[in-house]
């Protein structure tokens, strides 16, 4: 085993050396000397070597040489220095694995895996009462351990006097937090002295000019950065900056600290994957998971079939006792003097000794009370064969045993269970559904265990969580009634029935009753008295739980058997004193002990200077978990160590039991005739692929195991495969245990299912013959025979995890995870390992406890070693490993880890860990391949193929505009400043506006004449103050109002372009006032129309901070200006003369102005005055913002056109007053009324619960026909439907909610209206979606999503749907982007160059095949056309309208083409990510997406503690790979309200980028997945 010794083999050792060494090594793998003995004949060996060494690293040369038989990095034995008390669980102790754990570790180069960035206050979120834990306990499911006394001093933990030191420690010893600079953990950070702002843009655009992306709004050239640096303020660069990788797309420098981690994140992922993954090609439509293949090089089974291995035959001819219960009665009438059972105290004092007379005589007592004296309306409790829960403390073993034999006595089943110690314990509603399953309803327990329980207010015991009612009895005498002299109970030991039930907890964490029938607890007790050959009188040290398992076979049941003395040792004088039962085996010379492996390591670590033990009176040391592997190093160390206090090498027996099989094999004493015991070294590699290879050359990766002896008497054994039919294995393969006796369990009571599976095995050949007529039951031991019929366990199944096409014991993992760094890290070697299924695969998860002192830095750092060392040696990635704070996990009954708890906690986001590094990117090796996009059929070839497949080309259009009202009319109202001058001229005394303030009082109103009037005053101030002329852009500044109104029309009476910008807001000018001046310098405006409190706002000193004040343009303050008339009203020469500009910020943060002209203009208002249905007589509400888009129509153009009266409700009066819009819209009749999203989200969250008290205050919502939602997005049906059922009490009508579709180049495409048939909704598959086409499904059907039409399609407008490549049409149902033509689209960009050639193509684009002449704008939107055929019901309510049948083309939009993300060859929406992310978690407030150079980037908001941040890493990651098969690169975990909304309610995914990047976000936390 040379390669141990790892960094020396550098050295060139003489040859002499090498020989010896070789002698050693050859002399360990025999056997000839111990493990502690060739460790130190190695040091003495290497120590003349070891100066050579120069260039290793001290601490792995003190490695090299250290005395291993405790602890990894203990110094040798002779310095006889205390110990840490808190050392690791030990039934993962080997020094061998420790030593090969290190030498993995070595080979490694320390990896530079980017640091996770924690928040500080989340640094310290531990409950101060949970750092230094007054508590003690182990890794495994059953398990404590311990401290020694009288050495606390020596733990780091008991010596820090409080707990602030550590906290201080941790957070200065961290500068992780995102307030410190970015000279954090990570060497390749340098600090984050990025110059902000617009300089910095300018700066990298000068470096890298990209070519023009098409699809955005805004130009970008060569030369822009060098006039227009201010550009970047809107968001951090033009778009087409993103040069290379690393001047990350917004712009940031990259010694930014975020962004080097990320290039940290990107370097560790570029080394290889570890399984090649195989290369096959599959219909892109369907992503077909990566089905692993096996390796056609790995091990294969290569024995013979194994045959049945037959036990001894049971004794015959012994004068055994004819059962249990006789042999009760015997021994109590007989021998009432014997001593059956002794108990301990903690102190270690005898407290009781319970003779067989007693025994006897208390449990004759109990039957009797429970059978006569337990009445329910004068009927008896209790019918024989009734189950009865037994609920008695570790500490009191003479209670349970008269209750458990009392119970017997009289006929009742006793369930023993575990004392619930809270309300809520880790399982306890699994116990819970185990005694309703057992239709319990009495509990037996002690007056003092009664008194602990927790108890409800009346006084009673409380109601567990998930128990049945319960009725309590307490066994002590004094409860309890005499029987009368000679009663005898009506004993029934023989039946069928069982005579007990013992819990047993599945890895699922269901907990189910095993029932022994009474034949076979008898069985047991005579197979275990022939195995161990106990003898009448013996005494037997029992340290187990007596309750259970090998406890309560030979403690209870086998010791009453053979009239046995049992000395029973408590957990708690364990814990006190680890030597306590080791000196009771020499106080009371007993014959036998019963321990774990964990009691032997205990005793170890307490023996020192005592001198006067002895362990000669043993005959037989029973190991009760000698089956788990790791047993074997405390099994070596103990006979290191007793040997010399007498303890024979041969008394260490080894058994294994599991709760189905009970006892299934021992190792016997060669006077019983027992073979040597044998050990073995298995390649881990091997077991993984369920083989048995004996390694020979892999070192590093080998798991020694010990036999567990020989089959019990009476009993066949064989093993299976552990999966499908249950084939016998060959005899070099591992595979499940499974017993056939009459000493096994026969049921898991009362569920037949799974009763069949395990205890009705049938095994078979391979040819298929059964080998036996008797069924076999299965053991849940994973394990195989070896030479001389030794029965060997490599693992459990609860324990197997099966990655890929390998197999993996958790238990081997964990003890993997404990040899990095057993001492310092992990809190008293509390370690779970679990698997988790993701993606169809088991997904290996550990979890830690860390010691209270460890720094942020330290727990990273043991983390990536444990990655590592268990890639190293397991060949298997971890995907997540998380540490929790110490003594967090929840606890099983002894202390250890509740495993199947923590597992749920851990799916249900409920762990709370402090540190959590994911790996998805090293372990998940099945996602679908990447998509190769094929060369593009050519447009021509679709159009045949769809004309072949009987396809429409999607293409669509409204109504003609010629059939719905005369042109003349049109002529007559191609201008608005002539409408208005015809309506205030006609009817100037008819209301055109109505502005609502929050308390709902109308604080302006406009008539055709004063807004007439208005514009003209506006007009002549342009005019004359600010000396204009025609053509001169104006920048309006002005709060959603009438004043904007009558300023617009003001610029339209003297010929000037009115551009509308929003105000910036008082309370965050520094980002609001940017976005101002950028868009007044873009749009050349020569002039700024605003308000009195605005103008002071844009000249005041906190303005001069943010902006350069002295470069606005003239600023004219409408407030007072002189009544004066315009002398002549500018007429445009020609329709296509520019009428206003309208700018808007993307969500891809790209500030956009299109050109509208007066045609365009009319053209709009026309369409929307036919789709609605509006007229002088009619009023309409606007709760929208009036800046761009159709809002802006809405507000300022439409009434004017239409002559309707429009209640204009401002969005940021809802601040105030929620309730505002659906009042004015009752209030006013409203039958048209629109809003946004963001404003229906406020009423659905503010008002969802407060329809009642509306509806006292007068609100109806009936008057609504149409509700609208403007939106340049995808409708979002979930918000809509909600809103529609929230409101629906008030009278909303259930069709009236839509939505509308406008985007730049053309405001309003669709538009739901008044009559036609209601918007259709369709389910589409998502992943056919990534690959760009429509598959419809059901509804409900998996990965189908709900997509509803964008209202109506508007008269005059044509769409057509062109591939976004080939630009040719499509078919229907077949996405691509939606081009439109109508007389309203835009005439351009308006852009600071006046270079619209870069852009034209999306005003001026036409197809590549087909019509290849009308001219088309491109929306930049993904969508599709269907056509339906629907019945139309129009007309008033209460008209005989014969319904009509009518062609209907319904337009879906999919989502912006600038939105999506470019993955893995597919193109997903990011909506589709953030609603998976979303369900993931209740505590996920909101969530966006992004990608940074092909990472994904998901920030959540944390709605909820800080502590429970970390708990969303993992679901998150878990959702994305289920749902999307996308692999997440970075979760940031943020506050509410981080991820920037605009005015429209749409996230700002850019702008959240841009602050990621630069460090702005103030993230709780940021984890790097690797």
């Amino acid at each position: 085993m040379a390669e141990r010794g790892c960094p020396l083999e550098a050295v060139p050792l003489p040859p002499e050396v090498r020989e010896s060494l070789a002698e050693l090594e050859l002399e360990l793998s025999e056997g000839d000397i111990t493990q502690k003995g060739y460790e130190k004949k190695r040091a003495k060996l290497l120590a003349h070597c070891v100066p050579l060494a120069q260039g290793v690293d001290p601490s792995l040369q003190a490695e090299s040489r250290t005395s291993g038989s405790l602890q990894a990095t203990a110094p040798a034995a002779k310095q006889q220095k205390p110990r840490p008390s808190n050392a690791r669980d030990e039934r993962f102790r080997s020094d061998v694995h420790t030593e090969a754990v290190q030498a993995a570790l070595a080979k490694y180069k320390e990896r530079k895996m980017p640091m996770p960035s924690k928040r500080r206050s989340v640094l310290a979120h531990a409950p101060v009462g949970a750092c230094t834990p007054p508590d003690t306990s182990s890794a495994s499911e059953d398990e404590g351990s311990l401290r020694q006394p009288g050495q606390l001093a020596s733990t780091p933990l008991q010596s820090c006097p409080s707990v602030e030191p550590w906290l201080d420690q941790v957070i200065q010893g961290s500068s992780t937090s995102s307030s410190a600079s970015s000279t954090s953990s990570h060497p390749g950070g340098k600090p984050a002295a990025a110059p902000a702002g617009p300089v910095a843009h300018a700066r990298i655009a000068d470096l890298h000019s990209a070519p023009p992306d098409v699809t955005t709004g805004l130009v970008q050239h060569q030369h822009a950065h060098r006039e227009r640096p201010q550009l970047a303020s809107v968001r951090g660069v033009p778009r087409g900056c993103g040069g290379s990788v690393l001047e990350t797309a917004g712009g940031v420098p990259v010694n930014s600290r975020v962004s080097s981690k990320i290039q940290q994140l990107l370097n560790t992922l570029k080394r290889p994957k570890r399984p090649p993954l195989k290369e096959f090609f599959v219909d892109d439509f369907e992503e077909l998971l990566e089905v692993q293949q096996p390796d056609p090089s790995q091990p294969k089974p290569e024995g013979s079939q194994m045959v049945v291995l037959k036990g001894e035959p049971p004794a015959t001819g012994t004068d055994w006792p004819p059962s249990l219960l006789a042999a009760l009665q015997q021994w109590g009438t007989t021998q009432p003097k014997a001593p059956c059972l002794t108990a301990l105290d903690t102190a270690g004092k005898a407290i009781c000794t319970l003779t067989y007379g007693k025994l006897w005589s208390r449990s004759l007592k109990l039957s009797y009370t429970l059978l006569n004296k337990l009445t329910s309306k004068n009927e008896p409790l209790l019918k024989p064969g009734d189950r009865v829960a037994l609920v008695f403390p570790n500490s009191n073993p003479v209670a349970f045993m008269v209750a458990f034999y009392g119970c017997l006595l009289a006929g009742l089943v006793p369930v023993p269970i575990e004392v619930p110690l809270t309300r809520k314990d880790a399982g306890s509603q699994q116990v819970g559904f185990l005694l309703g399953s057992c239709g319990i309803t009495l509990a037996l327990t002690t007056d003092a265990c009664q008194k602990g329980l927790p108890k409800a207010q009346t006084g009673e015991v409380a109601t567990f969580k998930g128990w049945p009612p319960l009725t309590w009895l307490l066994v002590d005498g004094k409860h309890l009634t005499k029987p009368p002299r000679d009663w005898l109970p009506p004993a029934r030991d023989s039946g069928t029935g069982p005579a007990y039930i013992e819990y047993k907890t599945s890895k699922e964490g269901s907990t189910v009753g095993v029932a022994v029938p009474h034949a076979s607890l008898l069985a047991q007790c005579r197979a275990l008295t022939q195995a161990c050959g106990f003898s009448e009188a013996e005494t037997l040290t029992n340290v187990l739980d007596f309750k259970r398992d090998a406890g309560l076979w030979h403690g209870v049941l086998t010791s009453v058997l053979n009239r046995m003395h049992v000395v029973s040792i408590p957990y708690a004088l364990m814990k006190a004193n680890p030597l306590s039962w080791i000196q009771k085996v020499c106080a009371y010379k007993a014959r036998a002990a019963l321990v774990k492996s964990r009691d032997m390591h205990w005793s170890l670590l307490a023996q020192r200077g005592q001198r006067d033990v002895s362990l000669s009176s043993l005959r037989m040391l029973i190991v009760a978990d000698g089956a788990n592997p790791w047993s074997i190093s405390s099994c070596d160390a103990f006979l290191n160590v007793f040997q010399s206090r007498g303890l024979r090498p041969e008394v260490i027996c080894p058994c294994a039991s599991s709760p189905e099989a009970l006892t299934v094999a021992i190792r016997r004493p060669p006077d019983l005739g027992g073979p040597p015991p044998r050990r073995a070294v298995l390649s881990m590699s091997g077991l993984s692929h369920g083989v048995i290879r004996v390694d020979a050359e892999e070192k590093l990766s080998v798991l020694t195991v010990q036999d567990v002896g020989q089959v019990m008497p009476g009993a066949n054994v064989c093993v299976v495969k552990v999966e499908g039919t249950p084939y016998l294995c060959k005899t070099d393969e591992v595979g499940e245990i499974c017993v056939n006796s009459s000493a096994t369990a026969t049921a898991y009571y009362g569920l037949l299912g799974i009763t069949k599976n395990v205890f009705e095995t049938v095994p078979v050949t391979a040819g298929g013959a059964p080998v036996s007529d008797r069924p076999f039951t299965r053991t849940g031991l994973l394990g195989f025979i070896g030479p001389d019929d030794l029965v060997f366990v490599v693992g459990k199944l609860d324990g197997l995890m099966v990655v890929g096409v390998r197999r993996h014991n958790a238990d081997d993992i964990v003890a993997t995870a404990l040899a990095v760094e057993p001492m310092k890290f992990v809190y008293r070697g509390r370690v779970a390992v679990f698997s988790v299924p993701v993606l169809r695969e088991d997904r290996i998860v550990l979890v830690a406890e860390q010691r209270p002192d460890a720094s942020e830095e330290d727990s990273f750092r043991w983390m990536s070693r444990v990655l590592q060392a268990v890639d190293s040696i397991h060949q298997v990635g971890v995907y997540c490993l998380a540490l929790v704070p110490a003594n967090t996990l929840p606890k099983a009954p002894l202390g250890g880890i509740h495993i199947s708890e923590t597992k749920q906690r851990f799916l249900e986001g409920m762990l709370h860990p402090c540190n959590v590094l994911m790996c998805p990117h090293m372990c998940v090796t099945n996602l679908p391949k990447p998509r190769q996009k094929q060369p593009e059929v050519g447009p021509a070839s679709m159009i045949v193929g769809n004309l072949v497949a009987g396809k429409r080309i999607a293409q669509a259009s409204g109504r003609e505009l010629a059939h719905l009202e005369d042109s003349d009319q049109a002529r007559k109202f191609l201008f608005l400043p002539d409408v208005l001058r015809w309506r205030a001229h006609t009817t100037p005394e008819h209301p055109l506006f109505l502005l609502l303030n929050a308390k709902g009082t109308v604080t302006s109103t406009a008539t055709c004449i004063q807004l007439h009037k208005k514009a003209e005053r506006v007009a002549a101030a342009l005019t004359e103050k600010a000396q204009l002329s025609a053509g001169a852009h104006v920048a309006l500044v002005y709060p959603p109002g009438l004043d904007l109104i009558a300023a617009f029309y003001g610029c339209l009476y003297c010929g000037c372009v009115p551009v509308t910008v929003r105000p910036p807001h008082p309370q965050n000018l520094a980002t609001t006032l940017p976005t101002v001046k950028m868009i007044v310098e873009v749009s050349k405006s020569t002039c700024v129309l605003t308000t009195q409190p605005i103008v002071r706002l844009l000249r005041s000193k906190e303005a001069a901070a943010a902006v350069d004040v002295r470069t606005w343009p003239t600023i004219l303050d409408t407030d007072d200006i002189p009544k004066k008339k315009v002398a002549s009203i500018f007429r445009p020469p020609s329709p296509d003369v520019l009428a206003y500009l309208d700018f808007s910020v993307s969500t891809t943060g790209i500030l956009a102005g299109v050109k509208m002209s007066h045609a365009a203009t009319s053209a709009l208002c026309r369409s929307i005055k036919l789709q609605c249905e509006l007229y002088p007589s009619r009023q309409i509400a606007i709760c929208l913002d009036p800046y761009c888009g159709l809002g802006f129509a809405l507000w300022c153009l439409c009434s004017v056109y239409s002559g309707h009266q429009s209640v204009l409700v401002p969005p940021p009066e809802l601040e105030s007053n929620v309730s505002l819009w659906l009042w004015a819209v009752s209030q006013y009749r409203a039958r048209v009324t629109f809003c946004s999203y963001s404003v229906m989200e406020m009423c659905a969250r503010g008002l969802g619960a407060q329809t009642a008290v509306l509806r006292t205050k007068g609100v109806d919502l009936s008057c609504v026909r149409t509700c609208m939602v403007v939106a340049e997005e995808r409708p979002r049906i979930a918000l809509t439907q909600s809103f529609s059922k929230l409101f629906r009490d008030l009278g909303l009508p259930a069709r009236a909610v839509s939505t509308t579709f406008g985007c730049r180049v053309n405001v309003a495409i669709c538009l739901q209206g008044t009559a036609g048939p209601d918007p259709t909704t369709v389910y589409v598959d998502m992943r056919a979606l990534r690959h760009d086409r429509v598959r419809l499904v059901e509804r409900g059907s998996p990965h189908s999503l709900p997509l509803t039409e964008s209202g109506k399609i508007l008269p005059g407008v044509k769409v057509i749907i062109a591939h976004t490549e080939t630009r040719g049409p499509l078919g229907d149902s077949h996405l691509g982007e939606i081009w439109v033509s109508s007389p309203h689209n835009a005439t351009g960009y308006y852009t600071v160059y006046g270079e619209e050639g870069l852009h034209a193509d999306h005003f001026s684009a036409r197809l590549s095949f087909g019509d290849t002449q009308t001219v088309w704008a491109r929306t930049g939107f993904l969508g599709f056309l269907r056509r339906t055929e629907l019945t139309d019901a129009s007309g008033a309510p209460g008209s005989h309208c014969v319904p009509s049948t009518e062609r209907h083309d319904a337009l879906y939009v999919v989502g912006s083409l600038d939105e999506t993300l470019e993955l893995r060859g597919m193109r997903y929406h990011p909506i589709d990510i953030e609603t998976s992310v979303i369900r993931a978690h209740r505590s996920i407030a909101e969530c966006a997406v992004f990608t940074w150079t092909n990472l994904l980037v998901v920030v959540v908001e944390l709605d909820g503690l800080e502590q429970d941040a970390l708990d969303l890493v993992a679901l998150v990651t878990n959702v994305v790979l289920e749902e999307h098969h996308l692999v997440v690169g970075v979760v940031v975990i943020v506050d509410p309200g981080v991820v920037p909304i605009n005015s429209r309610g749409e996230k700002q995914r850019m702008h959240l980028r841009d602050g990621f990047l630069a460090d702005q976000l103030d993230p709780i936390y940021v984890a790097y997945n690797m």
